[in-house]
């Protein structure tokens, strides 16, 4: 069966290691046909995650845009909608975030922060829920942090925006609850994904890695549709860094 699955950030880290994961599905399980719509800013991290998924035999479709423009989320809304006539699955991955002590955050911080992970992801959304809503079922993944629930003291503006971006689902959620569609938190720890730059080799052997979370996220996408998994908190073993 053919799943139209768009997966935002998919260049690199947890997006691409979702897109990834789809396609190693679709060879074990040849009655799962997906079509990866794989939208970024960069261009040639589009291109060689498209590759990888292409390995497994899924067919890929790359988009390069910034949706931190609101325009532009809307615009990949319509483009899967035009080209497609349809989407089964959401993954609001794209993210972005600035750690700074408190006081040394700047409104340019502020802005760049927020158009990604509260704009773009609002507007997406809010163009390709009705879809789902229609067809009565889809599901939107939205990969927010443990910071959605915690918050760490470099990370003020970023935990801001993904305790928001909870409140974004959740909402969303009683609409889907009406429609028999599924909306799932995916809170992840620590995981080593190009967001924390330089790591030392000792914290990376305590961070999770990016094929963790994809797998968790095919896991709840791959159960029967009468049952959703609202949330999934994804931590290292040893807990969160920085405690």
């Amino acid at each position: 069966m053919r799943h139209i699955i768009l997966v935002t950030g998919a260049g690199k880290g947890i997006g691409k290691a979702i897109a990834v994961e789809f396609a190693r599905y679709s060879e074990r399980n040849p009655s799962f046909e997906p079509v990866l719509v794989l939208a970024s800013r960069t261009s040639g991290d589009l291109e060689t995650a498209a590759a990888e998924c292409r390995k497994y035999g899924a067919e890929t479709d790359c988009i390069t845009t910034d949706i931190a423009e609101a325009a532009n989320a809307v615009r990949l809304a319509e483009t899967v909608i035009e080209r497609y006539g349809t989407v089964d699955c959401l993954v609001n991955n794209a993210g972005v975030g600035r750690f700074k002590p408190f006081t040394e955050l700047t409104e340019e911080d502020f802005d760049y922060t927020v158009a990604t992970n509260l704009k773009g992801t609002f507007f997406l959304t809010q163009k390709l829920f009705p879809v789902m809503e229609q067809q009565r079922k889809g599901h939107i993944f939205f990969v927010t942090s443990i910071a959605a629930e915690k918050a760490f003291k470099t990370s003020s503006i970023y935990s801001m925006t993904k305790f928001a971006q909870k409140g974004l689902l959740e909402a969303l959620r009683l609409y889907a609850r009406e429609c028999n569609v599924r909306i799932t938190n995916v809170m992840p720890g620590a995981v080593y994904t190009p967001m924390w730059g330089e790591v030392p080799e000792e914290m990376q052997s305590m961070m999770m890695m990016p094929e963790d979370i994809a797998s968790a996220v095919s896991g709840a996408y791959f159960l029967p549709e009468r049952t959703s998994v609202e949330e999934l908190v994804i931590r290292p073993v040893g807990g969160d860094i920085n405690e």
